[in-house]
């Protein structure tokens, strides 16, 4: 209701309202509460029926049916713009389990739509009704025939899985995308996906011999090549004949037309292939149960060529050149790209290339390396590129892969740091045009102020594109540009997909770039196939509308709270902060071979509730407060109940996703002025226990060494009873030192200094920074530490206060507390980093929120900068140019050629600081070292708390416990952090040493 101005425009005091207004506002009220009630009424009628669906369901499979708000949020995006909350999602056990799911929904005439990875970036993978989810059961190999080159699978297959599963035939599956390490091959057969070595081996369509499906009918029937009858679907030979002149002049143009319904698969020139065509019908006409797909040999000695070029359009000029070479794959890259790994994760992390405002990758094969590099300087003679480098295979070009592999997330944000969003996702124009529609395109893009980064297949003349379009209050924007662009794909004879589908982003557009009649010849197949419409409605026929269902415009701004983190990063917004995440699911691949950590929970459990996309597409829901009730809601706790707080998606994740980060905002916000939960008082205020308990070690550490005790404290503190409570130390570091410890038990003498005499040349100083841990659980590591320093030739200063960095606090959301204890911190160690003298940590975890936290709770204040900028590892501060040991010392590494050792980098290490120092290092000094990739599975206090040993257990099983198991008897376990080396004793029973408590031994 609003306020009653006056005649100068003024609102009426309320003393001035009238018995009227007084009605109105009881009328008002009134009419309030009876929406609300109706609403209350039409939300119980919606659970009745939906509880209804989910029992007929739940009576015929065995598969599990999930209705809760919690589910339906992380199932109703994918990595599209769009938001459509589906009525419950199935995780089928078997094929009888979707066929049953089938026979209910059409017999309800419930919609139903089929989902692999979730990864679509066109939303044709979510829908209402119901979603089934073939990716956590329905996902074998069924198997691979060498001889006929050929294998069986069932639709939640991971690609990865297969190509591991045929490699040792020497075969492999020919498309592959760039999510091929999650996407399924159900979804890859619905979207028709291609990759970059579509070049050689064509799109999916390409490749699939048979498939076995049911209908929007309740047929199954195997879908081949040769029958022209199409017996299998009565009526559709009819169609093809009846259009023949339509589908031959208007169908298979060129290879990346994707967009709308192949028919050009159903010609008898073609084969009168069904199988081909129902490849890219986005789930529209039927649902696969099993695929036979063909396989090709794998290349033997791949390498790849990098051409520079002034501009994106002046490489793509360059295609036509390259393709008659016959190359493996074309790709673009632009050098904003690159960019954007550089400044996330270091110079180092980009392998040298030749100059220029972006690259075209190219991959050559042969039957030998030296042929292979011949055929290489072929493509370079070839190009019309000034610079260039050949990358055998090997480290250089496996990085440059991986760039591109993770395109889609690192094009999430333009140069400028503003959002971009898919839509105009995959456009494709026949190779020969694609330098003129690119230079189109800028101009278009130019026009509406919008920017992006493109890259891609440029050999097929498809270009992958993250544009950001003001998406934040609504879609008018994106609608009008979406409709330029069509036009423009149109004019060059080009598709609106080239390989994603069309999904809810682009079906509204195919009578731009199809006649009326074609648009008829779809509705025709969807009518024969689907008469019901419930099979993946709203996309190609009967199409949603662009701007329909849109995500981004549903969530308001989430402000910084009073003691929270700024998100500075995120222009102080935490709603922009979580809609990092694109929805490309990289978090659900096992990464790890590549040196991946993300996302140990997931791979744990393998369930979306677990993994960093489902986290924050729970969050996104809460933000918008449509779904779940914002962000202290029940669901929220527990999406974000077993997240580590590894900070591995920090790094991993190529949209820079944060987790941790979220869940301590969202503890934070929940506990703000509230009772926690006891572990965060036992566990969160560890370092105040510590120091209680450092007044008198023996007796702390006698009473907790008795079993049932130490049972009922951590109990009684919220910690699993089957942990153990680390010992204290009996003389912990800063009172060693404080003692003299260091200096011949003589306090106030420099390291190294002997009584009596007076202190040597001055050298260059460091501050060593002993946090909590390393001073009251582990203070050999300090004390290594001091050794290791002096004898590297550096004046050791350890404050004289403490200057605890709140990690702990942060973990469970105390972020108050987290801040007064960085306060206190800064004043400690900021008059050191602000005079240029550097800062050594030794716990990762505590070392990496001086690298991190510190400046988003700090983001204005100087001294924060400082800090970060000053703060190293030990190997960082002995390996990098600036810090080293000067040469004149004389000093090196000790030799450790006799070392073989497992090693475990701590979570936070490889996110925030990366491991490269410590192992550059290592292996210079001559070590064999096995370095593990993936969490420890204790990750400070997660691994303590009650409800989550189980999972912990399972996270360290990834690769810690297989590894100690493994190891030989005269191995050795390194690892920095206390966690770690914590867990490895406990359920390994293997006692681990940090890395300067080696080198100490060595000196």
């Amino acid at each position: 209701m609003t306020a009653e101005l006056d005649a100068a425009g003024a609102p009426v005091p309320p003393e001035r309202t009238t018995e009227a207004d007084a009605h109105a506002v009881k009328e008002a009220t009134a009419e309030e509460s009876a929406r609300s009630a109706a609403l209350s009424e039409a939300e119980r009628a919606a659970h009745a029926a939906r509880e209804a669906v989910a029992t007929a369901v739940r009576t015929t499979t065995r598969g599990i049916v999930d209705t809760s708000t919690r589910r339906r949020a992380e199932y109703s995006t994918d990595a599209s713009n769009y938001r459509v909350v589906p009525e419950m999602v199935v995780f089928p056990i078997s094929t009888d389990d979707v066929v049953a799911t089938l026979d209910v929904t059409r017999e309800l005439g419930v919609p139903l739509t089929a989902r692999g990875a979730g990864t679509s970036v066109a939303g044709n993978s979510i829908g209402p009704g119901v979603v089934i989810d073939f990716s956590r059961h329905v996902n074998r190999v069924l198997s691979v025939d060498p001889e006929a080159r050929t294998a069986r699978i069932e639709p939640g297959v991971v690609m990865s899985t297969l190509q591991k599963a045929a490699a040792p035939h020497g075969l492999r599956f020919g498309p592959d995308p760039s999510t091929q390490n999650r996407a399924t091959l159900g979804g890859m057969i619905g979207n028709n996906a291609c990759g970059p070595h579509a070049v050689a081996y064509g799109r999916t369509a390409d490749n699939v011999v048979e498939l076995d499906v049911v209908d929007g009918t309740g047929r199954r029937f195997t879908a081949g090549k040769g029958d022209p009858t199409f017996a299998a679907v009565p009526g559709l030979a009819k169609i093809v004949q009846d259009n023949l002149a339509l589908i031959r002049t208007e169908f298979g143009r060129f290879g990346r037309q994707v967009s709308g319904y192949s028919v050009e698969h159903l010609l008898p020139e073609n084969g009168s292939d069904l199988a081909k065509f129902l490849v890219g019908t986005e789930g529209t006409l039927v649902t696969i149960l099993e695929a036979t797909v063909a396989l090709v040999p794998m290349p033997s000695a791949p390498t790849l060529v990098v051409l520079a070029y002034e501009d994106m359009p002046t490489a793509a000029d360059d295609v036509p050149a390259l393709l008659s070479l016959g190359p493996l794959a074309v790709e673009g890259l632009d050098a904003r790209l690159v960019d954007v790994v550089r400044r996330a994760k270091g110079a180092d992390s980009v392998p040298e290339l030749p100059p220029g405002g972006g690259w075209m990758m190219v991959e050559v094969g042969g039957a030998t390396p030296e042929e292979a590099y011949a055929n290489a300087e072929a493509i370079v003679a070839a190009s019309a590129s000034t610079s260039t480098r050949i990358l055998p295979a090997g480290p250089d070009a496996t990085a440059m892969w991986q760039i591109r592999a993770d395109g889609a997330g690192l094009a999430g944000r333009t140069p400028a740091g503003e959002q971009a969003w898919p839509g105009w996702e995959d456009s494709a124009v026949p190779p020969e045009r694609l330098g003129a529609y690119l230079r189109d395109l800028d101009e278009l893009m130019a026009r509406y102020g919008v920017d992006g980064l493109p890259y891609g297949h440029f050999g097929d003349g498809c270009v992958h594109l993250r544009i950001d379009i003001p998406l934040e209050t609504s879609g008018s924007v994106l609608r009008t540009f979406m409709t330029e662009a069509a036009q423009l794909v149109a004019k060059y004879g080009g598709s609106l997909s080239g390989e994603h589908g069309d999904g809810r982003a682009r079906s509204e557009l195919l009578p731009v770039m199809y006649s009326p009649e074609a648009i008829s010849l779809f509705e025709q197949i969807k009518a024969l196939l689907d008469p019901q419409d419930v099979l993946n409605p709203g996309v190609i026929v009967r199409p949603a509308a662009v701007d329909a269902d849109l995500r981004r415009p549903r969530a308001l701004p989430v402000l910084p709270t009073k003691g929270g983190f700024s998100f500075s990063h995120d222009h102080g917004d935490m709603t922009q902060a979580v809609h990092r995440c694109v929805g490309v699911g990289k978090c659900r691949a096992d990464s790890s071979a590549s040196g991946g950590f993300m996302c140990p929970s997931y791979q744990a459990t393998k369930d979306e509730k677990d993994v960093t996309r489902g986290r924050a597409r729970v969050l996104q829901d809460a933000i918008n407060g449509t779904l779940v009730g914002g962000l202290t809601s029940p669901e929220v706790r527990d999406s974000l109940d077993l997240c580590l707080s590894c900070k591995a998606c920090s790094a991993d994740c190529p949209a820079g996703v944060d987790m941790a980060q979220y869940k301590a905002e969202v503890l934070h916000r929940t506990y703000q002025g509230k009772l926690r939960p006891m572990n965060h008082y036992a566990l969160g205020w560890l370092p105040r226990w510590a120091r209680l308990a450092g007044m008198m070690p023996r007796v702390i550490n006698a009473v907790l060494g008795i079993r049932p005790i130490a049972k009922l404290v951590l109990s009684l503190g919220g910690m699993d009873s089957r942990r153990e409570v680390p010992r204290f130390a009996e003389v912990p570091f800063r009172t060693w030192w404080k003692r003299g410890g260091a200096t011949n038990g003589v306090p106030g003498l420099a390291v190294g200094q002997t009584p009596g005499h007076p202190a040597g040349h001055r050298r260059p100083q460091v501050v060593l920074w002993t946090d909590s841990f390393s001073d009251a659980l582990a203070p050999s590591v300090p004390q290594s530490a001091v050794a290791v320093l002096d004898a590297a030739g550096y004046d050791v200063i350890v404050p004289d206060q403490q200057a605890c960095c709140g990690l702990t606090w942060i973990s469970t959301g105390q972020l108050d507390g987290a801040r007064k204890r960085l306060e206190n911190l800064l004043q400690v160690l900021g008059p050191f980093a602000v005079n240029g003298i550097p800062i050594v940590g030794l716990e990762p975890s505590c070392t990496a929120v001086l690298r991190s936290d510190l400046l988003d709770l700090f983001p204005d204040d100087p001294r924060a900068q400082a800090v970060a900028g000053a703060t190293n590892t030990v190997a960082e501060l002995l390996t990098r140019p600036e810090t080293r040991p000067a040469p004149e010392t004389g000093w090196k590494v000790p030799d450790l050629s006799d070392v073989t050792a497992v090693v475990q980098p701590h979570c936070h290490q490889h996110s925030v600081m990366g491991f490269q120092a410590d192992e550059k290092l290592l292996r210079g000094a001559g070590a064999t070292i096995d370095t593990l990739a993936g969490c420890c599975g204790l990750a400070g206090n997660f691994g303590m708390e009650k409800g989550h040993y189980d999972v912990s257990v399972a996270v360290a099983e990834n690769a810690l416990l297989p590894a100690l198991r493994a190891a030989g008897p005269d191995d050795i376990f390194l690892a920095d952090g206390f966690s770690c080396r914590t867990q490895a004793d406990q359920l390994g029973g293997v006692q681990g040493k940090a890395l300067v408590e080696l080198l100490a031994e060595r000196l």
